[in-house]
C-alpha cells in the first residue's frame, strides 16, 4: 500500500503530463513557458528543511546523475519549428513512450528502493531526480528556442 498509492497518484501525473504536451504543440512557445516549470517545481526543496526528507551527499549526486540521463531522452525528444512566424513545440510520437518508460522505471526502482531506504528519503532522492532532468532539459530547450528566434 505504500508504494501503490504514489504509484497510481505518478500515472495519473503522467497521463496529464501527456496530454499537455499534445495540446502544448498548437499553440506558440516562449521563454516564460519554458522557464516557469523548474522555477515552480524549485519549491519542492523546501521539504529538505524537515529532517525526515533529508539524503546524504552520496544520494543526492547519485539522484542528480539519474536525473540528468534521464534528461538526455527528453532533450532528444523536444524539437522547435517555426510556423507562420511563430515558434512551436514539434510534436513527438516517442516522448509519450519515454515518459511511460521513464515511468515505469520510477514504480520499479521506487518499489525496489523503499524495502532499503526510508520513505521521506526516497522521496527526497526522487525530487532530486526529477529536478535533475527538467533542469537540463529546459535548459536546452531555452538555448534551442533563442538560437531560432535570432535566425528568424
Amino acid at each position: 500500500m505504500k508504494i501503490l498509492l504514489p504509484s497510481i497518484i505518478a500515472i495519473m501525473m503522467s497521463i496529464g503530463v501527456i496530454f499537455i504536451r499534445m495540446k502544448a504543440s498548437h499553440k506558440p512557445v516562449s521563454v516564460k513557458k519554458i522557464i516557469l516549470p523548474p522555477i515552480f517545481m524549485s519549491t519542492g526543496a523546501l521539504m529538505f528543511i524537515f529532517p525526515y526528507f533529508r539524503v546524504t551527499s552520496m544520494e543526492i549526486l547519485e539522484a542528480a546523475m539519474a536525473g540528468l540521463l534521464f534528461s538526455i531522452l527528453l532533450i532528444k525528444t523536444s524539437k522547435f519549428e517555426v510556423r507562420d512566424n511563430y515558434v512551436y513545440l514539434k510534436r513527438s510520437k516517442a516522448f509519450a513512450f519515454i515518459l511511460i518508460g521513464l515511468l515505469i522505471v520510477r514504480i520499479v526502482a521506487k518499489s525496489i528502493l523503499s524495502q532499503e531506504i526510508e520513505v521521506g528519503q526516497l522521496s527526497g532522492m526522487f525530487w532530486i531526480l526529477a529536478f535533475g532532468m527538467i533542469v537540463p532539459w529546459r535548459v536546452v530547450m531555452l538555448l534551442q528556442y533563442k538560437k531560432l528566434v535570432v535566425t528568424n
